[in-house]
């Protein structure tokens, strides 16, 4: 008697699809034949889970299943044509169902995620027709100030584009693409492998089910030539080292008219002799007399738009930073800019005069502790060091 599919699955009867997807991945993943060579055993489990599978899966196949059980699926029991695959229908292939679950596709990545590439069962399983271009990548650097307000550069990019001789096709002008001798133009060979019937893609044609037979002059066939081209790439306001930009379509161009790829630019912004970034932030230092920064006053301070004024209180020591609102790398993604902060270096003024001396000693002797506090605070610090 065949076994109960809830049962093969490990399932309830209410059970959900999403638990019938789940369960079968987990079984799937366990009694792959892959994972078990040579072990008959776990091959007819793969085969009865798939089944099972293939049955709960849909809605209608599972009302009949429900209402009749396995009685659904022999001869004349009314499952007509849309019947389960694995019972009187056309010959389930288990492979399908472990493809369509783990989301496979396009060459056999299913198989190379969960089994390493495992061998002929897996390779070719890839869509028909002519394959995308490949992305390209290309790294640009800009200075300081492109990155800063944006610009636009023109940019030359080796790559493979549609031939013009054979507009892509790959055919001599004059000729045509014709229906692959091999598999009959479906794209896909079957085999035998084993228990299973395997079915692959064409190695002649490639799945695409169509062959060259006159190629063209310039192409070879390929439907794509070399060539150099100048692309204009627009550097938005507020790029960063490592910023990427993709210029969709312009990557290579794709086999016999397919889609081309993109281009991603990588920017890397080149070192500033005044200003250092972070973030949307500047930071720059600007030198300071010693008398400004004792009686204070207006410093001048260069930013990326312009001179600008600043006002430096009494006192400032040296290494104090004050924010210029606005003034920093315009945001990317919009919605103002940075700020710039500007870090005073106090200049100690050096080549005195014997005059200047004389009034730097003056000084010296009327001042205080008052008006050196931090040395008075650490003059008392040290104190706890000084040996009695």
């Amino acid at each position: 008697m065949a076994k109960d599919y809830y049962e093969v699955l490990g399932l309830d009867r209410n059970a959900s699809t999403e638990d019938v997807k789940k369960a079968y991945r987990k079984l799937a993943v366990k009694y792959h034949p892959d994972k078990n060579p040579g072990d008959k055993e776990a091959e007819e489990k793969f085969k009865e889970i798939s089944e099972a599978y293939e049955v709960l899966s849909q809605p209608e196949e599972r009302r009949k299943y429900d209402q009749l059980g396995h009685e659904a699926y022999k001869s004349g029991a009314g499952a007509g044509a849309g019947g389960a695959r694995g019972r009187g229908g056309p010959e389930m292939d288990p492979f399908d169902i472990f493809s369509q679950v783990f989301g496979g596709g396009a060459g056999g990545s299913v198989f190379d995620e969960f089994f390493g590439g495992a061998g002929s069962r897996s390779a070719g399983r890839g869509t028909r027709g002519a394959q995308p271009g490949a992305d390209l990548q290309y790294e640009m650097e800009i200075e300081f100030e492109d990155a800063v307000f944006g610009a636009d550069k023109s940019v030359q990019i080796p790559r493979r584009v549609s031939c013009e001789k054979c507009q892509g096709s790959g055919c001599k002008p004059g000729t045509s693409m014709k229906s692959c001798s091999h598999c009959g133009g479906v794209g896909q060979i079957s085999m035998t492998q084993g228990f299973f019937n395997i079915r692959q893609a064409c190695p002649y044609c490639q799945g695409a089910g169509k062959t060259v037979e006159s190629p063209c002059p310039d192409c070879g066939g390929e439907g794509r030539v070399q060539q150099k081209r100048n692309i204009q790439v627009h550097i938005p306001a507020g790029v960063d080292t490592g910023s990427r930009l993709r210029i969709s379509g312009e990557g290579e161009a794709g086999q016999r008219g397919a889609p081309a790829g993109d281009l991603y630019v990588i920017i890397r912004v080149k070192s500033h002799e005044f200003f250092r970034r972070d973030g949307n932030d500047l930071l720059c230092d600007v030198p300071v007399s010693l008398d400004r920064a004792i009686l204070g006053g207006k410093v001048s301070v260069p930013t990326l738009g312009g001179k600008a004024q600043l006002k430096v209180p009494a006192g400032t020591q040296s290494g104090s930073i004050f924010r210029m609102k606005g003034k920093g790398v315009p945001s990317i993604r919009g919605g103002g800019r940075g700020d710039l902060n500007v870090r005073i270096v106090v200049e100690i003024p050096s080549n005195l005069s014997k005059e200047q001396e004389k009034l730097i000693n003056d000084f010296a002797e009327k001042a205080t502790d008052k008006n050196y506090p931090k040395l008075k605070k650490f003059k008392q610090f040290a104190k706890k060091f000084t040996a009695s």
